[in-house]
């Protein structure tokens, strides 16, 4: 927590963030199935995701939560992005370990917007109280082959630098 930083605030912070890593992460992901490098959009990605990261640890620690890991897995996700940034434009190997990687980032906070918005939103409330009725599961599934489709067209591009 930050002296002097209402919860509501820094709620307000990550949210903001959250949703221009997701925005950006589109935008850059979408390019890369394209066969398109926007190295612009891919830093703005990476950038506002680790800053949903960042901003997610500084909540009060009650313990190890879901939240908490997805935060863990997506500081990991983008140490390997920020990794192979080098070597975008040289080996496949490389290439491939920044798509997945990212892909991997962008998913997770898909995966935690799905979340949000069903236990948020009034007019999904209804759909899935529980979060294990179809609505819920079919979004689920609609971001996993979304993010799928993605690595398999960014992998198979050979465009791409």
């Amino acid at each position: 927590m930050i002296p002097g930083l209402s919860i509501d605030t820094l709620l307000t912070v990550h949210v903001a963030v959250s949703l221009a890593g997701i925005a950006t992460g589109l935008v850059a992901m979408a390019a890369l199935a394209a066969g398109r490098w926007l190295p612009r959009w891919q830093g703005a990605f990476l950038a506002s995701t680790a800053l949903t990261s960042i901003t997610g640890f500084l909540f009060p620690f009650s313990g190890v939560t879901p939240a908490f890991l997805f935060g863990v897995v997506s500081v990991v996700l983008l140490a390997i992005a920020v990794a192979a940034l080098p070597g975008r434009a040289g080996h496949r190997g490389v290439v491939i370990a920044y798509v997945l990687s990212a892909a991997l980032a962008l998913y997770l906070n898909l995966v935690v917007l799905v979340v949000q918005s069903f236990q948020k939103l009034p007019a999904l409330q209804p759909l899935a109280p529980t979060q294990s009725e179809p609505p819920f599961l079919i979004a689920q599934l609609v971001i996993l082959v979304g993010t799928l489709t993605i690595v398999w067209f960014a992998i198979r591009s050979r465009r791409m630098a």
